[in-house]
């Protein structure tokens, strides 16, 4: 099985969504469109889709950034800085045992859980179907729609050759789901094309 690396710890959380705080580092930044999985109570994981990405407030760079005239080595030395960030999850299903659900669980992780994000196996296993895309398209947010879209060509690439009749299958159920909003459809099917 693949390695996960650590993306932050619970901050609040919801049934739908949570945030997780982490510190930036370069090597492991949290990638849009990723799944990720929080342990909660009673053998639950929850699994989500990293939704938003934001570097926290930092009064360093305000005061850099209205310099007169540039100052390399402070440029350098924030750059060397851990910053802090604040990841929003949008929630698409969890596991129970060997069962994947792909509704909103009974309970939010807990505040300080580590979040970590799922190999390529459990992406692989969790999006084998369809369910949760309601779960990102509720709602007219732009967001929405590039969320699925990232996540769908993640899914995609993990599958290696098979990625492409990947797509085709998540194009029809999105065909499905969207067949009265045809332009909506369209943008989301150019942004999975392979």
């Amino acid at each position: 099985m693949t390695e996960t690396y650590r993306v932050g710890k619970v901050i609040n959380a919801g049934n739908a969504r949570f945030a997780v705080g982490c510190r930036l580092l370069r090597s492991q930044v949290p990638t849009f469109g990723a799944l990720v999985k929080a342990e909660a109570e009673n053998g639950i994981t929850v699994l989500g889709l990293i939704r938003d990405v934001q570097l926290l407030d930092d009064p360093l760079v305000r005061q850099v950034a209205v310099l007169p005239e540039d100052r390399p080595e402070l440029i350098a030395d924030q750059h060397r800085r851990l910053l802090p960030i604040e990841v929003q999850v949008q929630v698409v299903g969890y596991r129970e045992g060997e069962h994947w659900r792909h509704w909103l669980p009974p309970q939010p992780p807990m505040s300080l859980v580590e979040i970590v994000t799922c190999t390529p196996e459990e992406l692989i296993a969790f999006s084998q179907r369809f369910d949760y895309f309601r779960l990102v398209l509720e709602g007219r947010d732009p967001l929405n729609d590039e969320l699925l879209a990232a996540h769908l060509r993640q899914a995609a690439a993990a599958r290696g050759e098979a990625g492409r009749d990947f797509l085709v299958e998540a194009g029809r159920e999105l065909a499905r789901l969207l067949a009265m909003d045809l332009q909506r459809l369209d943008g989301l099917l150019r942004r999975i094309r392979p």
